[in-house]
């Protein structure tokens, strides 16, 4: 059974960190670009950052960039998104998603599998 799960979310102050972690079962995400994608209540899903497979090129959303840092660990199956200097916007579900293409890309239509995400607060 294919399967992602995102895991280290929580409540952080502004200016805090986090490293979430997507770990797959039932395939190997050596060959799948991932992508981390959030969702703030009333908003729409947005790409956040993405790593490609073919030669682990990494793309950031504006938002987030010098901030957020992708990186893959292909023996341990899992990529994980560091995320520093938070601010109160970041606050959203955050999923991570597998792209059989392995060129990533921040829109989430391309995508081919889902996590059931994993909640980030960002609030003093």
């Amino acid at each position: 059974q294919v399967q992602l799960v995102e895991s280290g979310g929580g409540l952080v102050q502004p200016g805090g960190s986090l490293r979430l972690s997507c770990a797959a079962s039932g395939f190997t995400l050596d060959y799948y670009a991932i992508g981390w994608f959030r969702q703030a209540p009333g908003k729409e899903r947005e790409g956040v950052s993405c790593i490609s497979s073919s030669d682990g090129s990494t793309y950031y959303a504006d938002s987030v960039k010098g901030r957020f840092t992708i990186s893959r660990d292909n023996a341990k199956n899992t990529v994980y998104l560091q995320m520093n200097s938070l601010k109160p916007e970041d606050t959203a579900v955050y999923y991570c998603a597998a792209d059989s293409t392995g060129w990533g890309t921040l829109w989430p239509q391309l995508y081919d599998y889902w996590g059931q995400g994993t909640q980030v607060t960002v609030s003093s």
